[in-house]
């Protein structure tokens, strides 16, 4: 059984790919995006890293995978919305709730053609 991790992703993602890479993990599977571009930038360096360091292969699913395709936090109240297979932002006067989970088969998961990084908006916007 895995420990249970709280906090940012920056400060717990090693030690939980350090504990999983210990239990014999043969895949990592993780959302490419939308979201934290920040969080993405980061798990995507270190998928990358025990790929080329451990030969250890991962793949990317979108966010709406694990959320039922609800509105996913963007910037102040713009949030990323699916609509048919475009994904756009809009902007909510109202904070949106979106639960994450995982399915019971990861058969279940439509995972994407690249493992890279999916930014829908500019690193850096100006208004």
């Amino acid at each position: 059984m895995v420990q249970k991790y709280d906090g940012l992703a920056s400060d717990i993602l090693l030690p939980l790919v350090e504990e999983l890479l210990g239990l014999g993990v043969e895949r990592f599977i993780y959302t490419s995006g939308p979201g934290s571009h920040m969080a993405t930038k980061i798990c995507y360096t270190l998928l990358k890293s025990v790929e080329v360091i451990k030969g250890i292969p991962f793949d990317a699913i979108s966010a709406f995978e694990l959320n039922g395709n609800k509105p996913i936090k963007a910037l102040g109240k713009l949030y990323f919305v699916k609509e048919k297979e475009n994904i756009i932002t809009k902007k909510f006067d109202e904070h949106q709730v979106s639960s994450f989970y995982m399915p019971e088969h990861l058969e279940q998961l439509e995972f994407l053609e690249s493992n890279e990084p999916d930014y829908h908006i500019d690193a850096v916007v100006a208004y």
